[in-house]
C-alpha cells in the first residue's frame, strides 16, 4: 500500500436539520457514537471526544470479536461551518485528513466531506463508508 497513489474522496449530503445541529452531532460523544465508525454488525464499545483544536477522538467498534480503533486529532473547529481532523485506523498504514464543510440553506444545510490521502484501492469503499455515516446522521437528527 505504501506505493499506492493517494486520492481524495468527496461526499455531499443535504440535511433538513440546521447547520448547528449537524455540526454539533460530530462533537457530541453520545450522539456521535451512534453513527461515527459504527457498523450494523459491530458493537461500539468505546467512544471518546475531546472537542477542541488539538483534542483527540477515539471510537472502538467490536467486529466479530475484534476491536477496530478509529483515532484522530482535531485540526480546525469553526462552528457551524467547518471541522477538520486527522484520521487513522489503528493497525492500518498512514494517517489521512478529513474536512467537513457545512453550508446553511434556507431550510437545513448542505454538508460536503472531503477525505484526503485515501489509498486509491480504498476510494470506493471509503466513499461508501462516509455515505453510510452521513445517512446515519440524518436518521439520528
Amino acid at each position: 500500500m505504501m506505493n499506492q497513489k493517494a486520492v481524495s474522496v468527496r461526499v455531499t449530503r443535504r440535511f433538513t436539520a440546521s447547520a448547528e445541529r449537524v455540526f454539533d452531532a460530530w462533537l457530541d460523544v453520545e450522539r456521535a457514537r451512534q453513527f461515527l465508525f459504527a457498523t450494523s454488525t459491530g458493537e461500539m464499545v468505546r467512544a471518546e471526544i475531546d472537542p477542541r483544536v488539538g483534542g483527540r477522538f477515539l471510537f472502538v467498534d467490536r467486529r466479530q470479536g475484534q476491536d477496530v480503533e478509529h483515532v484522530g486529532t482535531y485540526l480546525e473547529i469553526d462552528r457551524p461551518r467547518r471541522l477538520v481532523f486527522t484520521f487513522a485506523v489503528t493497525g492500518a498504514e498512514g494517517e489521512t485528513r478529513v474536512t467537513i464543510d457545512i453550508r446553511p440553506l434556507d431550510v437545513g444545510c448542505e454538508l460536503t466531506l472531503t477525505h484526503e490521502g485515501v489509498p486509491e484501492d480504498y476510494a470506493d469503499r471509503t466513499e461508501s463508508g462516509w455515505a453510510t455515516i452521513l445517512d446515519a446522521i440524518a436518521r439520528a437528527l
